[in-house]
């Protein structure tokens, strides 16, 4: 527990919410509290799935806060002197990296404003399930001189597509909740996107965590370097998983004549 983040438990699965009253934004703070909560649901196995949701009403993560971002481009062009040292410990850039590496799936439970740094977490997320009624979704940066920095030049073109992406991130467009799914940019919406997501992190309690990891490294590196070494790579883990305890009962499970392939 935090001053700005909650984690909690429901079942398998951790639920990290994000609050920062009265407006809901990311901060250097905000960023290095999620981080550990964030680590500590990683590193805790019996955590099957990580849900991030935010705590304020119509409000995941606003976006990054846009002062902290003033200050540090006053100091880089020498407007204020840097009169304190930085912030030792992670940063939003490590967030996000952790929730993209995490060997864990991650859900991101979007129940209202998710702009800028806060899109970018989302974007890191495996699955993100946002209410219809969300008013903004998007990478708006470029309205205020700047461009999305926390990865989301880089990740929603894996997501929609480099022509989409660019018209999306050049223009500063935002869009509602319907229109996310509409456009892909959320995989399912939801009402309740909470108990959505706590919905999907459920099936994950019932699902091999070796061979869950395995896929979820290998998907996500797949873009990023050649199919030949891509193949190399998921034949030598196919068979690490197939060495595992999980594996190997779930396949003498599913194996038995009594059980079809539609129960598996």
């Amino acid at each position: 527990m935090s001053d700005l983040v909650k984690s909690e438990r429901r079942a398998a699965a951790a639920v990290i919410t994000y609050a920062n009253p009265p407006r809901g934004t990311m901060t250097a703070a905000g960023a290095a509290q999620t981080y550990a909560a964030m680590k500590a649901a990683v590193e805790d196995d019996t955590v099957r799935a990580v849900v991030l949701t935010g705590g304020l009403p119509g409000v995941f993560i606003r976006h990054y806060d846009v002062g902290e971002l003033a200050d540090i481009s006053d100091v880089l062009h020498g407007v204020v002197p840097l009169v304190a040292p930085a912030p030792s410990g992670p940063g939003f850039a490590d967030l996000v990296d952790l929730i993209a590496a995490a060997p864990k799936p991650v859900i991101a439970a979007i129940n209202g404003l998710c702009m800028g740094g806060g899109f970018e977490i989302s974007l890191a997320c495996d699955l993100r399930v946002a209410a219809p009624d969300v008013e903004a979704i998007g990478l708006p940066e470029t309205r205020i001189g700047i461009f999305p920095g926390g990865g989301g030049t880089q990740r929603l073109p894996r997501v929609i597509g480099e022509a989409r992406a660019l018209e999306f991130i050049l223009r500063g467009r935002t869009v509602s909740g319907a229109e996310a799914g509409e456009m892909g940019l959320v995989h399912e919406v939801a009402p309740d996107p909470l108990a959505r997501a706590l919905e999907i992190a459920a099936e994950f309690a019932v699902k091999g965590a070796e061979g869950v990891a395995a896929a979820k490294r290998l998907t996500r590196a797949a873009l990023d370097r050649p199919l030949s070494d891509g193949l190399a790579d998921e034949r030598r883990s196919f068979v690490e998983v197939l060495k595992t305890r999980s594996a190997q009962d779930a396949l003498r499970a599913a194996s038995s004549p009594a059980v079809s392939i539609q129960q598996v």
